[in-house]
C-alpha cells in the first residue's frame, strides 16, 4: 500500500538504479523495436491498450524488452499488478499472491495481473501451482523467459496462454535507444555526448541486447567527468572499449541458440562455404561449447554430406575428434578449424546416408527376402547343393559378374552415386568392368 513516503522512496531508488532500469519505457510509444509483437494492429498492443490482456508468455533473448513490456502493462492497466521472480520466488509466494488475487476479485471485482520473471526457472510442480488460477482467470499471467517455452514451460500452462516472441534489436534500434538515454532526464540528461565511433562500438558490443547497450553506455560515461547541458563531455570509443573490454555474444549451451548455431555450422560445411563454417565454429568456441561435441558433428557430416566423394574426410574428422579429446582448448581450435575447412571444400555426396536409409526402409517394410543359394554359408552339410559361388579374386580384374541382391531387388535400388570426387571415379570404373563382362550397365549406380 502506498504511503506518504512512497514517492520519496521511489525517487531515491530511481537515483541509484542502473541506467537500463531508469530508462524503461512507460508507454507503448516509448518501446523501441518489437514491431511484430507490439506494433500497431498487433494482438498484444490491442490487449494492452484496451486493458483486456489475457495470459501471455513473453519469449526472447536477454535485453529485448520482456520486463519493459511488463512494466508498460503495469503503468497502463487498471488491474492490480504484482510481480514474482522465479529466481528467488517460491510456491508459497505464488499461493500468497493467488489467494490475494482471489480476494480482490470476489470482494472488489478487481483483476490481478501476475508477472513471473524467468518463469522457466520454476520447475514443473511449481508451474502447476498457477494452472487453476490462470484457467479460472483469478490471475492474468504475464510470464517472461529467455528459453523456448515449448520446452521449458508446462504444456498445460502454454495451452492457457498466448506465446509472444521478441527478437534482438537491430542496430538502428540500439542507436535510438542509446541516443534517447543520452538526452533524457532519466538518463544522462544531456551532460554527455557520444562521438560516432563510440556509438558504433556500443552498437557492436550490444549484439542486439538493449540492456547491454545501456549498461555499456553507463560504464563508459562513468569514466569521463560529466559536462554541462551546454558543454557536454565527450564519451570516446576508447572509453567504451575500456569499460567493456570483451564482447560476449549470447550463446546458450544445450538451449535453442546452441542448436541454431551448430545447425548453421553443419549447413555451411554442407554448402561448401568455409568462411561461414569458420564463423559459426568461432561462435561455438567463444561460447564455451564442448570441443568434442563440435568434432562429433563433423564426424557425422563427413559421412552424411561427403561420404565416398572424398573418403579422406572421415579420417580428417576422426583426427579432429581425437585432437579435441586429447588436446582440448585452446590449441584444438586450430585442428577443428582445419577439419571444418576441409569438409567445407570437399566434394559432396549424400549417397551413403540415402543408401542406408533406403535399404532400412526396404528391410522394415518390404517382404522377407532369402539369401541367394550361391551366397549362403558353406560350413554345413548339404551346402554342395547351393550352386557355384564365383570368387572374384580368381578373375584377372578382381571382379566377376554375379548376383548379390536377393530376388526382387535390382542394382541401383539403394545406392545412387554422385557425379563428384572419388565416388564418381569408382562408379565409372565399376561400370567399365561390367561392360567388359557383357553386362549392360548405366554410367552410374542408378
Amino acid at each position: 500500500m502506498d504511503t506518504l513516503f512512497t514517492a520519496m522512496e521511489n525517487e531515491r531508488k530511481s537515483q541509484v538504479a542502473p541506467l537500463a532500469v531508469r530508462m524503461r519505457p512507460r508507454t507503448l510509444e516509448e518501446v523501441v523495436g518489437q514491431e511484430e509483437a507490439v506494433g500497431p494492429g498487433s494482438w498484444l498492443r490491442n490487449a494492452i491498450e484496451q486493458d483486456r490482456l489475457s495470459s501471455v508468455i513473453l519469449f526472447g533473448p536477454a535485453g529485448t524488452g520482456k520486463t519493459s513490456l511488463a512494466h508498460v502493462i503495469a503503468e497502463t492497466t487498471k488491474a492490480t499488478f504484482v510481480e514474482v521472480s522465479a529466481i528467488g520466488g517460491t510456491v508459497s509466494d505464488l499461493r500468497r499472491e493467488i489467494d490475494a488475487a482471489e480476494k480482490r476479485l470476489s470482494m472488489s471485482g478487481l483483476r490481478t495481473i501476475l508477472f513471473v520473471d524467468e518463469i522457466h526457472r520454476f520447475n514443473r510442480s511449481q508451474q502447476d501451482t498457477l494452472l487453476h488460477a490462470v484457467e479460472d482467470r483469478v490471475v492474468v499471467l504475464v510470464g517472461a523467459t529467455t528459453e523456448n517455452p515449448f520446452f521449458e514451460v508446462n504444456s498445460a500452462l502454454i495451452s492457457r496462454s498466448r506465446v509472444v516472441e521478441l527478437h534482438g534489436l537491430s542496430d538502428e534500434e540500439i542507436v535510438r535507444l542509446v541516443n534517447r538515454a543520452v538526452a533524457d532526464e532519466r538518463g544522462l540528461a544531456g551532460l554527455y555526448r557520444l562521438d560516432a565511433k563510440a556509438l558504433q562500438a556500443i552498437v557492436l558490443l550490444a549484439g542486439g541486447d538493449g540492456r547491454t547497450a545501456l549498461t555499456t553506455l553507463e560504464l563508459a560515461a562513468g569514466m569521463v567527468e560529466p559536462g554541462t547541458s551546454k558543454a557536454p563531455a565527450t564519451v570516446s570509443e576508447e572509453a567504451v572499449r575500456a569499460a567493456t573490454p570483451h564482447r560476449a555474444l549470447p550463446y546458450d549451451k544445450n538451449k535453442d541458440m546452441h542448436y541454431d548455431v551448430v545447425s548453421a555450422f553443419i549447413k555451411s560445411m554442407r554448402g561448401s562455404d568455409p568462411d561461414a563454417a569458420l564463423y559459426w565454429l568461432a561462435r561455438m568456441i567463444d561460447g564455451g561449447e564442448d570441443p568434442k561435441f563440435i568434432a562429433r558433428r563433423m564426424f557425422i557430416a563427413a559421412s552424411e554430406d561427403i561420404g565416398n566423394a572424398d573418403p579422406q574426410a572421415l579420417l580428417i574428422a576422426e583426427a579432429a575428434f581425437k585432437s579435441a579429446e586429447v588436446i582440448g582448448y585452446p590449441e584444438c581450435r586450430i585442428n577443428l578449424a582445419q577439419a571444418a575447412i576441409y569438409l567445407a571444400l570437399a566434394p559432396k555426396s549424400n549417397a551413403a546416408e540415402a543408401g542406408i536409409d533406403a535399404a532400412l526402409a526396404e528391410v522394415r517394410n518390404g517382404p522377407l527376402r532369402n539369401v541367394p543359394d550361391h551366397l549362403r554359408d558353406r560350413h554345413r552339410p548339404g551346402s554342395e547343393q547351393y550352386g557355384v559361388y564365383k570368387y572374384p579374386h580368381s578373375y584377372p580384374s578382381g571382379w566377376v559378374a554375379q548376383r548379390y541382391l536377393p530376388d526382387g531387388l535390382e542394382r541401383g535400388c539403394f545406392y545412387r552415386s554422385s557425379d563428384r570426387g572419388w565416388e564418381a571415379y569408382r562408379s565409372e570404373a565399376a561400370a567399365r568392368d561390367r561392360l567388359s563382362s557383357g553386362e549392360n550397365p548405366t554410367s552410374r549406380e542408378r
